[in-house]
Formats: C-alpha cells, sequence, structure tokens
C-alpha cells in the first residue's frame, strides 16, 4: 500500500475515519451477502439456523417482553419455560449484551429483524475497533486499517459459527477492546476505564470474553517484547546514547519519506510521541525510522553504535503486567454479579456426554483459510485472501525489525498449534471440550492475523521479495489443502480472482512510491487501495453466499416467524390464565416455543437447562434433544394434570415447512379441569409402588392410580418388525413408552405413530396409539426404522392403559385438597390452603437449586424435594405457603463486585494523586510544560 504520511495534529482522526469506515463497509457487505444468498430481510429464505432459531431468537423474543413488562417473570425467574427457570443465568449466557437491549425499537412481532439487527451491529463494531486498534499499533493509511478491520469481523468464523450464535459475536468485538486496554496498560494509561471495558466485555458474554482476554494477553506480551515504549508515552533511550534506528550502512540507505513522517516535528524542534502526544523539551531524542514500535533499521539492528540496550527495560515491562492483570482482575470481579450466578448455573447443568477432542486434518486446517469452505468439524479461518498474503509477506518484510517479525510470527504459529493440541484446546475451552464446533476460539487467531497483516504494510507495500514470499507461502498452503473435503466449487475462483486484484493493487502501491508526477502519486494509491478493497469484498461476498446455502444443505433449520406463530400468540393471550394453572402452546416451528408465542410449558432449551428438571421430566415419559437440554411438552392428560396445564393448544400445519415459505396451521385449543398450582399430598407418597417406568412415577407424582400397566408378550418376526401383545381395560387409552425406538408402533387398525429415540441426543416421549377395544386384547405392531441402533430396544413395561375415570376423581381430590388461591410476582408464589392442611404441599414447579420457601409465616429456608417438585411440610396450623427464588451466586458475585468496585475506586484515587504529583515535579525537571498565567506567576 501507498507510504503513509500523517499529516493530521491528531491521530484519532484517522483511527475514526478507519472505525467509521471499517462499520459501515461491514455492515453493507454483510447485507449484501445476505441479499446475494436470499436470505431474511432481504429474501424469503430462513436464516434460523439451528440454535439461531431455537434458541436466540425465542430469547430475545422473551427479553423484549421483559423489558416492556409485558412477561410474568422477572431477571430472575423465567415462569414461562420449564415450568419455572433461573433466568439471570439464561440473561447472562444470551442476553447481557449491551446491543439486546435494541429489541425494545421493534414491535413483537419484528423480533427476527431486530434479531439481524443485533447481529449486524454487533459485526460492524468488532470491525469498527479492530480498526481503530491497528492504527494503535501503528501508524498507517486509514482506509487499509479499515479494510483490515472488515476482514476481521467478516471472517469465516463469523459467517460460519457465530452470525447464527449472536452471543459469541460479543466476543469478536470483545478481542480487539481487550487488546486496546493491554496497550493502555503497557503504557501506563486509563487505569480506570480498562478495568470497566473487561467488566463490559465479560458481563456482555463471559465464554468468548474469556477467550478473546487470553488472545489479548498473547498480543500484550508479543508487544512487550517488540517495542521499547513500555510504561511511558515517549520513546525509549538507549545507554550509548544513539538514537534507536539512525544506523548507517543500511538502515541510512534505506531511509524514505515514512521516516520524515514519523518524525511529525513541532516548530519549536519537539518530537511527537507515537501516540501523537509532545515529548520533552529535555535532550532531543529521535525516533528510528518505525520509532518506538520496536522498529529499528531494516535489518532490526539498533545502529552502528552498539547492541541496543534499553534502560531498565525488564522493570517497565513487568510493571505493564501486572497494570493489565490489575485492569483485567478488577474488570473481571465488576462483573461477577452475572458470572458468578452462570458458573453456578452451569454447576448444576444437565450433564451432556464427554466429548473427545480430535484435531482436524492439516490438509482442512488450510482449506479453511481459503474463501467459500464451511464446516462446524474445522477452524474456520478465512480473512481474505489478500489479507492472508500481507499476513505471510511479514515474515519477509525486511524493512520491519527482526524481532518484530520474528514475535508476531511466532506468536500466529504457537497460537495455530494451539487449536490442535488437546491439552491448550482444554484451555481455550476453560478445561471442558464443547459439544458441537471445537474450534470456536478461532476469532483470536483471525484477529492475529490481520494484526500481522497491517504490521507488513502499515508503513508501505512490502518490497516485491517480501510479497515472493508471502505468495510462495500462501500457493504452497493452496495446493495441500486442495484434497480437502471442504473445498467449495467457489473456492479457487474466488481466491484467484481476489489474488489477481491484490497483486494489481501491489504494482499500483510499487508504482506510487517511485511516482515523480503529482497526478500519479495522488492516483495510484487511491487506485491501490481500491483494488484491494474490490478483491476483499469480493471474496467475503462469495463466502458469506455459500456459508449460508451450504448450511441451509448441512443442518438443521427452523422457519421464519409467521401466520402460525402470530395465531398461536394470540390464541395463548386470550386463554392466558397464569397462575390459576397454565397455558401451554404445544409445539410450534422452531424451539422454546412459550418465549416466542407465550404460555407456559415444559418446553426449554438453554445451555443451563437443570440437570434435576431434565432428568425429571425424562422419567416421567417427556422427550427431549440436545442430549437432554431441551425438554420438549408432552400432551399427555396425567402430566397435564400434574403440572396443573388447564389450556393446551394442538397445531395441524397447513402446508410441509419449507425454507422460503412462513409456516402456517390451524389451532385447536383444549380447555381441561386441572388441580391447582399447589396441591396437598400426604406425607407418604401413594400409590406405593417402586416400578421403574414412566407410567408409575406420573401416579407416584400425582398421588392417584390411573393407569393399569400389563405385561407384553413380544413376537420377533424375521423381517425385523416386532408385535407386543396385552390386555387392558376396555375402553381406555393406549399409551406406548419407547425412549430409545426408532420408528413406527401402531394398534391393529390404527394409524402409525412416529417416535424418533436416538440416544444420548434424543429421547423420544410416550405416545398415545389409540383406544383399547371391547374385547381388552391389544396388539400393537412395531416396524422399526432401517438402520436403526438399537433397533427394538423397549423398556420392561413399555405400554401403560389410562383410565380416564380413575383421572377425573383424582384431580378433583386434589383440587378440593389444594391452594384456593395461588398468587404469584416475579420471582415468588404465593398460595392460600384450607384450614388444616396436613402432610405436604406439593407446588407443581421443578425443584432446581435457587428456591427457599416456607409454610406461614415462618422464615424463608431452602425448599424440599418431592420427586423432582418444591415441597413444603405442613404442620395443620399454616394456611398458606410462600416460595421465593434467588439465583445461586447472588451474594457472593454482589460480595465480589463491591470488593471490585471498591479496588476501582482506590486505583482511580492513587491515579490521581500521582498525577498532580507529578504535575508538582514538572516545576524542577527540564520537561516542557504551558507557561502559567501572568496572575499564578504574580502568586
Amino acid at each position: 500500500m501507498p507510504p503513509a504520511a500523517e499529516t493530521e495534529h491528531s491521530p484519532s482522526r484517522p483511527r475514526l475515519r478507519a472505525a467509521a469506515g471499517a462499520a459501515v463497509l461491514t455492515g453493507l457487505l454483510f447485507c449484501l451477502a445476505g441479499c446475494l444468498a436470499g436470505s431474511y430481510p432481504f429474501g424469503p429464505r430462513t436464516r434460523n439456523i439451528v440454535d439461531l432459531g431455537q434458541q436466540y431468537l425465542p430469547f430475545h423474543a422473551y427479553w423484549r417482553t421483559l423489558l416492556t413488562g409485558e412477561s410474568h417473570g422477572d431477571l430472575f425467574l423465567n415462569w414461562s419455560s420449564g415450568f419455572g427457570s433461573n433466568f439471570l443465568g439464561d440473561f447472562g449466557t444470551y442476553l447481557s449484551s449491551p446491543f439486546d437491549l435494541l429489541v425494545v425499537l421493534f414491535s413483537a412481532d419484528r423480533t427476527e429483524l431486530a434479531l439481524y439487527v443485533v447481529t449486524t451491529a454487533k459485526i460492524a463494531t468488532a470491525a469498527a475497533v479492530m480498526a481503530a486498534l491497528l492504527l494503535t499499533l501503528r501508524r498507517g493509511p486509514w482506509p487499509v486499517a479499515a479494510v483490515l478491520g472488515t476482514a476481521y469481523a467478516l471472517s469465516g468464523w463469523t459467517f460460519n459459527y457465530a452470525a447464527t450464535v449472536p452471543m459469541w459475536l460479543d466476543g469478536l468485538v470483545a478481542f480487539p477492546l481487550l487488546c486496546l486496554v493491554g496497550e493502555w496498560a503497557r503504557k501506563g494509561r486509563r487505569p480506570v476505564l480498562g478495568p470497566l471495558v473487561v467488566a463490559v466485555a465479560w458481563f456482555a458474554n463471559f465464554y468468548t470474553a474469556y477467550m478473546a482476554t487470553i488472545g489479548a494477553g498473547v498480543v500484550l506480551v508479543v508487544r512487550l517484547l517488540t517495542t521499547d515504549d513500555t510504561g511511558s508515552d515517549r520513546p525509549a533511550v538507549t545507554r550509548t546514547g544513539a538514537a534507536p534506528g539512525r544506523a548507517s550502512g543500511a538502515g541510512t540507505a534505506t531511509h524514505d519519506a515514512t521516516h520524515d513522517a514519523d518524525r511529525a516535528r513541532h516548530g519549536d524542534g519537539r518530537l511527537r510521541d507515537p501516540d501523537g502526544r509532545y515529548g520533552s523539551g529535555g535532550p532531543r531524542r529521535t525516533l528510528g525510522r518505525y520509532g518506538a514500535d520496536g522498529l529499528d533499521g531494516p535489518d532490526g539492528s539498533a545502529g552502528s553504535d552498539g547492541p541496543r540496550r534499553t534502560v531498565g527495560q525488564r522493570r517497565p515491562r513487568l510493571a505493564a503486567l501486572l497494570r493489565a492483570a490489575r485492569s483485567v482482575l478488577i474488570g473481571i470481579g465488576l462483573a461477577a454479579p452475572l458470572v458468578v450466578v452462570i458458573f453456578l448455573a452451569t454447576k448444576v447443568a444437565d450433564l451432556t456426554p464427554p466429548t473427545a477432542f480430535a484435531p482436524a486434518a492439516w490438509t482442512d486446517v488450510l482449506a479453511r483459510f481459503l474463501p467459500a469452505t464451511v464446516s462446524v468439524a474445522t477452524p474456520a479461518l478465512f480473512i481474505g485472501t489478500p489479507a492472508l498474503a500481507l499476513a505471510l509477506t511479514l515474515p519477509f518484510n525486511t524493512s520491519v525489525a527482526a524481532r518484530v517479525r520474528t514475535g508476531w510470527a511466532a506468536a500466529i504459529v504457537l497460537v495455530t498449534l494451539s487449536l490442535q493440541w488437546e491439552p491448550t484446546h482444554l484451555i481455550w475451552h476453560a478445561g471442558a471440550s464443547p459439544n458441537g464446533i471445537p474450534y470456536r476460539q478461532t476469532f483470536v487467531l483471525c484477529g492475529l492475523l490481520l494484526m500481522a497483516a497491517w504490521l507488513s504494510v502499515a508503513r508501505g507495500v512490502p518490497r516485491p521479495l517480501a510479497l515472493l514470499g508471502g505468495a510462495g507461502l500462501l500457493v504452497f498452503g493452496a495446493r495441500a489443502a486442495a484434497v480437502s473435503r471442504d473445498i467449495d466449487r467457489w473456492t479457487y475462483p474466488a481466491a484467484v480472482g481476489a489474488m489477481a486484484l491484490a497483486v494489481l493493487a501491489a504494482v499500483a502501491a510499487l508504482l506510487a512510491r517511485g511516482a515523480t508526477g503529482r497526478r500519479a502519486r495522488r492516483l495510484l494509491p487511491v487506485l491501490a487501495v481500491g483494488l484491494l478493497l474490490a478483491a476483499q469484498t469480493g471474496e467475503t461476498l462469495v463466502t458469506g453466499k455459500r456459508t449460508e446455502e451450504q448450511q441451509l444443505s448441512k443442518v438443521s433449520w427452523s422457519p421464519r416467524v409467521g401466520p402460525w406463530h402470530a395465531d398461536m400468540t394470540r390464541a395463548v393471550a386470550e386463554k392466558d390464565a397464569w397462575p390459576r394453572h397454565r397455558t401451554d402452546p404445544g409445539e410450534v416451528p422452531g424451539g422454546n416455543d412459550v418465549l416466542l408465542v407465550g404460555g407456559q410449558g415444559a418446553d426449554y432449551y438453554s445451555s443451563l437447562t437443570a440437570d434435576t428438571y431434565s432428568r425429571t421430566l425424562a422419567g416421567l415419559g417427556f422427550g427431549y434433544f440436545a442430549k437432554g437440554r431441551h425438554p420438549v411438552s408432552l400432551d399427555n392428560p396425567v402430566t397435564d394434570a400434574i403440572f396443573s396445564i388447564g389450556t393446551r393448544m394442538r397445531s395441524t400445519p397447513k402446508a410441509e415447512l419449507a425454507v422460503d415459505r412462513l409456516p402456517e396451521a390451524g389451532i385447536t385449543i383444549t380447555d381441561t379441569p386441572v388441580p391447582p398450582l399447589v396441591t396437598v399430598h400426604p406425607t407418604d407418597p401413594r400409590p406405593r409402588t417402586s416400578a421403574a417406568n414412566a407410567f408409575a412415577r406420573q401416579e407416584r407424582m400425582l398421588g392417584h392410580t390411573v393407569y393399569e400397566v400389563p405385561a407384553a408378550r413380544r413376537t420377533d418376526a424375521p423381517d425385523g418388525t416386532a408385535t407386543l401383545d396385552v390386555r387392558c381395560p376396555a375402553g381406555s387409552e393406549v399409551w406406548f413408552w419407547a425412549p430409545e425406538y426408532q420408528g413406527t408402533a401402531a394398534l391393529a387398525d390404527g394409524p402409525a405413530v412416529g417416535f424418533a429415540g436416538r440416544l444420548p441426543a434424543v429421547l423420544g416421549p410416550m405416545q398415545q396409539l389409540g383406544t383399547v377395544p371391547a374385547t381388552g386384547a391389544v396388539r400393537i405392531r412395531l416396524l422399526p426404522e432401517d438402520g436403526a441402533k438399537p433397533r427394538l430396544k423397549l423398556p420392561a413395561q413399555p405400554v401403560g392403559c389410562l383410565e380416564r375415570q380413575r383421572l377425573t376423581s383424582a384431580v378433583r381430590d386434589l383440587t378440593a385438597t389444594g391452594a384456593t388461591e395461588v398468587r404469584t410476582t416475579g420471582h415468588t408464589l404465593t398460595a392460600d390452603l384450607p384450614a388444616g392442611s396436613t402432610g405436604t404441599a406439593v407446588l407443581a414447579v421443578p425443584r432446581i437449586s435457587g428456591w427457599r420457601c416456607a409454610a406461614g409465616d415462618a422464615p424463608l429456608a431452602p425448599a424440599h424435594s418431592r420427586l423432582g417438585l418444591l415441597a413444603v411440610p405442613l404442620d395443620g396450623k399454616a394456611t398458606s405457603v410462600t416460595c421465593s427464588f434467588r439465583p445461586p451466586g447472588v451474594r457472593l458475585g454482589g460480595a465480589v463486585g463491591a470488593a471490585a468496585l471498591a479496588a476501582l475506586l482506590a486505583t482511580a484515587v492513587l491515579h490521581r494523586r500521582r498525577g498532580r504529583a507529578r504535575e508538582g515535579r514538572q516545576e524542577f525537571t527540564a520537561r516542557a510544560h504551558r507557561a502559567r498565567s501572568p496572575e499564578k506567576s504574580a502568586v
């Protein structure tokens, strides 16, 4: 690129221009990529890939209802999902980013658009911060910094992973922000703002902030080892008294206009510091060709006066590390009120099966540097072929100091290797190999590569030998990647086209360096930047388009929010009778249905789904997805009675779901008498059956016998099918429970009912097959799916026959002895009981950590559990029970946050006092300062 020649009086101007340019360019490219792919909001195709539609969209819809005061819960508790779940933990996991507040600007039926705007804003902000960081690391042409900032924000990691997992985008913003905090610590600046930035990053999303903190630590170490202005706003002075970088020989021979720009002399002969401020008025300290960045002569030497020995290098570096550690610790402490809650919630979350890390093949890793490659099993490293080529020129760029080239190259190589080694993989992921995408930290490596690209190009386009070296590495990697299965048909055409434009940009920049005509010197740099921009944007658009297209064909998706959701939302709002009873909307397209359309039900999908809740529902015959973290609604009259679901919605789709069509369905509403949310049971649960099947567990929780559970005679046929023969009371309902079964089950003349159990990922729910005929003889035909494993694994007692008369009698008894009135607030439930109630009051709420209960006027104490539900012992005197939820860790986190705030205030006071002391000592030093006014001089 053209040589940098900063003429602005304030270095903040190019940083602001670069940040603004990067943000605008990134936003436009991200939207244009979606437009080319035909996805919402620019086309009919859905963007709701996997968790975007199942978690983030519903959570943002619920967040809007909470912010507008339309929800039944509060920041502590979500009454809608999971029959009552810890919302503060979910808030910290999915919704704590400041960007998520934007949802209140959109109407309830525009949540999809709101989420798209939030996603775009995060990506654009990441580009802006990275562009500003690059100009903080080294001065240079701000348009190039803007292009590289855009390359960071629209990397393969963003398109392939984070665009559909919006909470990870906060880490994309956090990484360059935390690198800025490291720069402030290195120079002893902004000791109060630094911890606040760390706190915001960890508050927004602690998971990716943790990775970003590690990455920022790597950058800080490299900067400390390759710069000499640590601990000061002025360049260092050597013991020999020689000006760093003022070398004879090679250093002088390559001296060019960049040196004059770096010196940036003021009228009085003083030099500007690297951050644009003026140095002291004492002995003149010349900056080398690359000044305080530690970039001396072209060979990295300190000049002809012998080895460079900076005064007191080790002590300032150690002090900088301590300042950085202080900022990080105080910042994390300030975020502790939320981070501690999330951490403790993960300790009681449903345990997913352990995942063994398997490193990707190196050919696949190399392929992911190229455009239009998509995979969740390999690291998404695309940053644009021109940007990657610039990064690869750094080791060969002799106009950059050797220690800088060595430091950054070593850091990039070590971080790349750390992606593939299991011990460091576990460090990156906080000690646990994640389920799903194993390379979530890849954005850090993308950022390091772009910093290397900037350091190589900031002072001007690398010389031809460096360009050839970088191009050679790029070609070698591209050829080695040709065997990878991740290569797309668009990969090499896009890469070759981008490189062709990048070569033309390099030629234009090299010509600009030697141009003598005024017009050529002005137009050629603009042409070079324009060609670089065209190369990067073209590849980015191809990658974004192909990523969306391949994701829709390879992974699960949810349709857009449409008439089905709107109709269900209206129906639920009309029938909602909380807390008299629950209203369950049943299944709608996507997940977390009650968050999206309202009501109260079992459906709940979160990384923090409590293990107690998941196991309790699985034992009752509910199904789940996501290895237990997504329990779903069960349409069963017994569980409806247990959990006080008085209104149930059932949907019949009008057409098959499609990626480019809005879903529509007919809705049926059924009202059923059910007991209140609080019922009273004998101290000894009845019936006293110890059978280990879902039917018996439902009866124990209900407290009444309602099923006939017969012994089944199984007959296996040679073709792999089977039949079950049982006898049940005539007219009873036949329910089939086979959580691991894959296939269909049907009565003799009944329709086939599908079952899709696939442990450990999917647990199939129990389902009704039909009604027992007058003979009482029932035959169930089983047709397993081809390739199903295990083909016909069934529980010992897979059939239960429900007698409705018994259930009606049980509901009547529980209603008569249950609560006469139930009241709820944001996170508290109070129920009035009939006088003289004894035994145990059972709340139809899972006993997750954080509940405290009491009978009558007794103080709140940790709640008891009865078969997984909240329970309060009764002595016959209390006429009410009260339960209140407080997320575990709120008090501890608050205490840590208060201590961190005190430390921050102490830091601010000490910094202010030291600043005043330095101003006082200025009177007795040679340091230049503003003349005092005549009035003050007289005093």
